[in-house]
């Protein structure tokens, strides 16, 4: 009786063990993903800065344009 007592502790602790890794393993799964959404979002911002300017380069290229076109007349 003593033996099958300790051989259902041992079965317990295997299954706690196996819970464990598998939460272990979710972390990590979650932590990869997180990882790459940041990496994307830094991405999108500075893409998004780099249309911005280059907006403001063509409206600042227009306006010196219009503004030579005004000096010669």
């Amino acid at each position: 009786m003593a033996a099958k007592r300790r051989s259902k502790a041992k079965t317990k602790r295997k299954a706690k063990r196996k819970v464990k890794r598998k939460v272990r393993r979710a972390k990590r799964k979650v932590r990869r993903v997180r990882r790459k959404v940041r990496r994307v979002r830094r991405k999108v911002r500075r893409k998004v800065g780099k249309v911005k300017r280059k907006v403001r380069r063509r409206v600042r290229r227009k306006v010196a344009s219009k503004a030579m076109e005004g000096m010669d007349m």
